[in-house]
This record gives C-alpha cells, structure tokens and sequence, in this order.
C-alpha cells in the first residue's frame, strides 16, 4: 500500500487526546462490500460533523477483490473470477473473503494526531501483538506495507533470502482527517483465491493464514485477541455497539 497523503511523520503510537468510548461492532455473516463501503463513509462524515462516536467494525465479505489507487490492471489477473471493486482506499489489488477477519477503523485523526505513517505503524504493531497471542512472530518489511512471517520450511528465494509470507493487509483511506478502510487478516480463507490477482503489487513472495501456519484458531479467539491488544496500541476505550449493516437493516424496515 502507498499512502496518499503528504503528511507523513515518524511511526509512534496513535493514542486519543481526549474523548468518548470507541464503539467496538461485530457483524455476523457476510457483509457485501458496497453496503460496507457506504455505511464506512457515512459514519466517517458523522464522526467528522461531530455527531457519531469512532467505530472499529469487525466483519467478513463475500469473495472478492478490491482495487486501491495505485493498483495496476495487469495485477488482476483472473478478471472474472470474482467481483472487482474500485475502491478509494490507498494501495494495489487484495482480495477479501470468508475466513478473513476484515476491521474497519473509523477513527478521528484530529484529536489523535494528524500522521499518517504512525497511524499506518500503529495498525501494523496492532496485527503483530495480535499474532503474538498464537505465538505467532509477524514483521514488518522496509517498503512493503502489512505483516509478513518467515517461512524457514520453504524453499529459499532466487537471491538466497529466506522465504517469507504476507499475514495481513493494511489499506486505509483518510477524509477530513478522520480514517476508515483498514486492516485484513487472514485466518483460515482459501489461500488459493489469492492467484487471481497479484496481492497488494508484490511479486516473488506468498500468502499465508494462522491455519495455514498449522494454528487451528478460530475467528472468535482472533476477535479477543484484537480486543485485547487494541488499548494497548490504539490506546482505545471500547463500547459494544450494533453493525451499521444492521442498523441500515433496520432503518428500511417499515413499522
């Protein structure tokens, strides 16, 4: 991923000012993205007016890929696989799926620290200290946005470096300083869904999953883990809160 923007300071942690509980949602089944896209954008603009709270959403889509904006056409290459979604997000092409713990942060900058790469390096430290509780060491690469995990049991790369495998993705996209996109991380997904595109532009390495690593885990110990790890990172108060899927739902429905 490429970040977009020009306002770029030293990684740190990212943590609030000053505020109210950050709300912590949970959808069940599969979210469709342009109904996940519309309900991020929504509450990013509320949040910017002052009128909502900030929001982690936890979900999982149905297959399919996204294009951010540096993505290149020739890195989607099984173009009718699945459904391709342009997205505003920075970065190249991924896929989402089920199996794949999807988060989206909606999160205000403004009173967080307007820093971009420190809130790109602390979404990173947050996946790592997730992956630490299934003794699990992810890592950071120079120039490659995500977490990576070596993979000494594979053969060697063609310059002799050890073989290593991307674990989960960060996108995000920041409008009047307030987030949303964010993070993916794969639990058990079909991998092999992966070779219709090349993932996030990167070429000569893998993609790997917790069971794939020969770690039965499964999504709910994932999701306690990232709620564990997030106040330590984010330096978040939580708040259970309804999906905002769940709530369009209910707003269509007719009394």
């Amino acid at each position: 991923m490429r970040l977009d923007r020009d306002e770029l300071i030293a990684p740190a942690s990212v943590a609030p000012r000053l505020g109210a509980p950050v709300e912590w949602t949970l959808s069940e089944g599969l979210v469709p993205y342009p109904e996940a896209v519309s309900a991020m954008e929504a509450r990013a603009a509320a949040i910017a007016a002052g009128q909502a709270p900030e929001q982690i959403w936890l979900l999982e889509h149905p297959p399919l890929y996204t294009a951010g904006t540096s993505a290149r056409d020739t890195d989607l290459l099984a173009p009718g696989r699945f459904p391709v979604f342009r997205s505003g997000r920075g970065g190249e092409f991924t896929y989402h799926g089920p199996g794949q713990r999807v988060v989206y942060l909606m999160l205000d900058l403004n009173r967080r620290g307007p820093d971009l790469r420190r809130y790109v390096a602390s979404l990173e430290a947050w996946i790592i200290a997730t992956l630490a509780h299934f003794n699990v060491a992810g890592e950071r690469r120079e120039g490659r946005i995500g977490v990576w995990v070596r993979r000494p049991e594979k053969p060697a790369r063609p310059d002799g470096r050890p073989a290593e495998d991307k674990i989960a993705a960060v996108g995000i996209r920041v409008r009047r300083w307030v987030t949303f996109h964010g993070i993916s991380l794969n639990v058990d997904p079909d991998l092999e869904h992966y070779s219709g595109i090349v993932p996030c532009g990167v070429r000569g390495h893998g993609v790997t999953s917790l069971v794939n690593l020969g770690i039965p885990v499964s999504m709910l110990e994932v999701d306690a883990a990232l709620k564990a790890e997030l106040p330590r990172v984010l330096g978040a108060t939580l708040a259970e809160a309804t999906p905002p899927s769940e709530r369009a739902r209910r707003g269509r429905r007719k009394p």
